[in-house]
């Protein structure tokens, strides 16, 4: 079904809406999902179309019309932008009033409908001077727009409204000019006193773009003044310190501990700590309004906009913390929360994550309800101009891809910068989308402060090195117009000074503070050593209730014939029964037991819903009107919530969006399944730089779940690996294994899964310890349907848990056996398919052991396989994989410290390749053959 979707922003005059039909809109399919949990859509607002006389009077005024549309449409190509003069401005023909037939600049007009600047003249006409003159002061000025690209008609008229008729207005009041110029010259006092006292130190400071911290100010001050109260924002280095001294509390102090060598975080924490360009803090601030703005600043890696998608999705998480909390009915999207995301200019344009992050702004699963985006255009790229780094005009024509509005700013005018971010915050409250405001500024440095910038930009620093600063410029400025004095100018830059002098010499008494495990995460601990197994049992009623609700729909949804045959009647007798359960089945009995307890899951991924193998369908689609039901969300009244969330294509910014989920709360399950399990790969920066690695840099636990489909069966050489080698790669453990007291405190869990109960318990483990980490599943794809997989409800009741190594259940008698092979994965079920072809003397010799889960190595549990087959004088390590993939890498220095002494660990799987395995399908029958062949060869 095909269904008009209209954007309908509000009157200029009024944030309620006009109730009448707007001209904008667009075709767009989709599910008809709006009582789904977790759907999520901004509020809509209408605009007026033109009245009849407006139209009439267009008709006749059709060339002025002409020349406002070139104004609003390619004015931004005439501004003065450019805080270097290096861009000139451009003569346009089309701004030419001329070119229309505008000749007489004497002649007056009604421009009702046409344009929005206020009319001196009672009669309401203006003449063709004052037209052109007002029209060159709004879009040919130091603020430049670029909206005409919108395809909403009613935004693009709700816009040139706005610009036009807020063109006049007075200048910010005394008080916030002299707090301006405060903000300046703070920044630039303590990038003075930095070089002096940390001339060594790469700070990546704002000089030359100093006017962002204005810009930040204003639009903090808008937020605590409409009432909004959570600030979630994301930034790169540049800049950083600036924002975080001089206006987000950070105490400088703190800075100055850090760069004598110290740590961030009190020394009994296990903690790795990161570079000063990477810290953060989360102050509350307060404008005079009754309620304070928390801001949270997240933490970023050095990989540029990376942590634009872990802003979205903590935002997004919190708001919906905000939503399941609120008795206000009408508490919309964007009404209490706001994200901002803070830009380099070669960055914004060559970073594909930006890219992919706009793509969520406006999904109903993933949406803010609007995000401001300021981008700090130095108008270089390390040393890389703007003609090499770009292949568009602006740096911020990227977000066109959202039909974003964009508005450029000179930074030389700190002024000019507040009112663009009041025009950008206006529209993000009007309409709940993203915006974006491009702040033209300049590097006085180089990269860093000790690079040398001239080597490759000459021209550009020589202006750079002869012109004042943005601090100053504004100084002389404010002192021209009375707002303060030389004394005042004078004092406010040594007082803060002062400051951070004393600040420089409390270092040697400070003490820092740990910030973590607070609000929401106070119940919880960092984890020393991990833990494994845990009851995680859950009583064969409550299994059997859920396992039901799980496929049980009303009425009114009517379910595809092919389900009800395949699905829900199986499941069902399967829940009877109680012995053949099958995965999906107990996935769904982890997910509602979870949710019976109170506890919210997020499942998101490329077709989650419905599966990559058309096996999980914890959504139904009506085929009648495609409304679509989350069984699981009736369970009871007081259960907690699943959010499906079928994301667009997309593995890198869904990624990071989910582990920003997973930082805001540990009351909810966020799981990220890849389409195929090689799909991680695209994400690789997530999974380096936050999932590894962000709990003992940052100090931040994260309890998020990525179910990676993985195993060979014939696919090639995509999608067969879930590339999980790299995952142990990464994890933290102790190689030798040899000691009684080897203590494992694993920064990720990685487990292969072989049956629906492991799965089961494997989900409810990560909600019930007392700390979260990440999980990683190497997940199936034949399993799921495989019968020899399948568990009883016994394996899931109270008093079971997960076992990291499940025992050798086909040998009859241990002492006879001479060879154990340890495998992972799916391919066990290949090898007991082959054990039972076997001789039964043959059969007698060999134990075949699952290693569950890889990290933490289960020592504890191999040891007793070990020991249980003492006539042992073989130990196998076998795989599917190839040698330098899978698990042998990491299994086997750990495996083969903990054999008896001078039994080697012998390899049995594919050779080295390049790829995962090959595409020649007979090949891989060969290969595959060899296998298991191997495994009972010559024992």
């Amino acid at each position: 079904m095909w269904k008009l979707a209209l954007r309908k922003p509000p009157c200029a005059s009024s944030d309620k809406a006009c109730q009448l039909l707007t001209t904008g809109g667009a075709l767009r399919r989709f599910y008809h999902e709006d009582v789904a949990y977790g759907y999520r859509v901004p509020k809509k607002f209408e605009y007026p179309d033109y009245s009849l006389e407006q139209l009439k009077n267009r008709q006749q005024q059709a060339a002025l019309v002409c020349l406002v549309g070139a104004y609003r449409s390619t004015g931004h190509r005439a501004t003065d932008l450019d805080p270097l003069g290096l861009q000139k401005k451009q003569i346009i023909p089309e701004l030419d009033p001329a070119r229309y037939g505008l000749t007489d600049p004497d002649a007056r007009y009604n421009i009702d409908g046409i344009l929005a600047v206020p009319v001196r003249d009672k009669s309401g006409y203006s003449s063709a001077a004052e037209i052109h003159q007002a029209l060159n002061d709004i879009y040919c000025g130091h603020v430049a727009f670029e909206f005409e690209h919108i395809p909403d008609t009613a935004e693009k008229r709700w816009l040139a409204d706005y610009v036009e008729s807020t063109s006049k207005e007075s200048r910010p009041d005394s008080s916030r000019r002299r707090r301006f110029f405060e903000l300046l010259v703070r920044s630039e006092a303590f990038d003075n006193f930095m070089q002096k006292k940390f001339g060594q130190v790469k700070r990546y400071g704002l000089e030359g773009a100093e006017s962002a911290i204005v810009a930040l100010d204003e639009l903090f001050l808008l937020c605590n003044q409409s009432g909004i109260t959570e600030a979630v924002l994301g930034m790169p280095h540049r800049g950083r310190l600036n924002i975080l001294i001089d206006l987000l509390k950070y105490p400088p102090r703190a800075l100055f501990h850090k760069l004598q060598g110290h740590a961030e975080f009190p020394e009994s924490l296990p903690a790795s700590g990161d570079v000063i360009s990477h810290i953060s803090n989360s102050p509350s601030l307060n404008y005079g309004y009754k309620e304070n703005l928390n801001i949270t600043m997240l933490h970023n890696p050095s990989h540029l906009e990376a942590v634009n998608p872990v802003v979205a999705g903590y935002g997004r998480a919190k708001q919906m913390y905000l939503f399941d909390n609120n008795t206000n009915p009408s508490c919309a999207l964007g009404d209490r929360l706001i994200g901002i995301q803070i830009h380099g200019d070669a960055a914004f344009t060559g970073q594909g994550v930006i890219m992919e992050t706009l793509g969520l702004s406006n999904l109903p699963h993933f949406s803010l309800g609007g995000t401001v985006h300021i981008i700090i255009n130095n108008q270089i790229g390390y040393t890389t101009p703007a003609t090499n780094a770009r292949s568009t005009l602006y740096t911020s024509d990227i977000a066109k891809l959202v039909n974003a509005p964009i508005i450029h700013v000179n930074g030389d005018y700190p002024e000019e910068v507040a009112r663009a971010m009041r025009i950008a915050f206006e529209y993000r409250r009007m309409f709940r989308k993203d915006v974006i405001v491009d702040l033209i500024t300049f590097r006085r440095w180089g990269h860093n402060e000790l690079d040398e910038p001239s080597f490759t930009q000459p021209q550009m620093y020589n202006i750079i090195r002869s012109r004042a600063s943005v601090p100053k410029l504004y100084e002389r400025r404010i002192l021209g117009d009375n707002i303060i004095t030389k004394e005042d100018a004078e004092q406010t830059h040594q007082s803060f000074t002062k400051h951070l002098e004393a600040e420089l010499a409390a270092v040697k008494d400070y003490i820092p503070q740990a910030d973590h495990l607070k609000g929401k995460w106070s119940g919880l601990v960092m984890s020393t050593e991990a833990i494994t197994q845990i009851d995680t049992g859950v009583e064969r009623e409550i299994l059997q209730e859920v396992g039901r609700k799980s496929v049980l729909v009303d009425d009114t949804i009517k379910v595809h014939p092919r389900l009800v045959k395949h699905h829900i009647q199986p499941r069902l007798k399967r829940l009877e029964d109680g012995t053949t359960v099958d995965w999906a089945t107990g996935e769904s009995l982890a997910f509602g037991s979870l949710l019976k307890e109170g506890y919210n899951i997020r499942l998101c991924g490329q077709d989650v819903g419905r599966g990559t193998f058309s096996q999980r369908h914890a959504m139904f689609v009506c085929q009648e009107t495609e409304n679509v039901s989350v069984p699981l969300n009736n369970i009871d009244v007081t259960q907690g919530k699943l959010e499906v969330a079928n994301s667009n294509l997309s593995e890198l910014a869904v990624l990071g969006f989910e582990y920003g989920v997973s930082i805001q709360s540990p009351n909810i399950l966020p799981i990220w399944e890849a389409q195929f399990g090689d799909f991680n790969n695209s994400a690789q920066v997530i999974i380096d730089t936050y999932i590894s690695s962000g709990e003992t840099k940052w100090l931040r636990q994260s309890g998020l779940v990525m179910l990676l489909p993985h195993g060979y069966d014939g696919a090639g050489p995509e999608h067969s690996s879930s590339r999980y080698e790299r995952f142990l790669q990464m994890c933290n453990i102790p190689m030798d294994m040899s000691e009684n007291d080897a203590v494992q405190n694993p920064n990720m869990h990685v487990a292969v899964p072989t049956t629906p109960a492991q799965i089961f318990h494997l989900l409810r483990r990560q909600m019930k310890r007392n700390y979260r980490k990440p999980l990683v599943v190497a997940g199936p794809k034949t399993l799921l349907r495989l019968s020899a997989a399948n568990s009883s409800l016994d394996e899931m009741l109270p008093g079971t848990s997960f076992r990291p190594v499940i025992p050798d259940m086909l040998a009859k008698n241990s002492e006879a056996v001479t060879r154990v092979v340890f495998v992972a994965g799916k391919l066990y079920y290949d090898l007991a398919k082959a054990y039972a072809s076997q001789d039964e003397g043959l059969r007698d010799k060999v134990a075949i052991v699952r290693v569950e889960e890889l990290c933490p190595f289960p020592r504890r549990e191999l040891l007793r396989e070990i020991a249980r087959f003492a006539n042992a004088v073989e130990f196998v390590w076998c795989q599917e994989e190839t040698m330098n993939a899978g698990a042998y890498a990491f299994i086997c220095p750990r495996l083969q410290s903990i054999l008896p002494k001078g039994a080697p660990l012998r390899y049995i799987g594919r050779g080295p390749l390049a790829a995962p395995v090959t595409g020649i399908s007979s090949v891989f029958k060969t290969e595959q053959s060899q296998i298991l062949h191997d495994v009972f060869a010559n024992v």
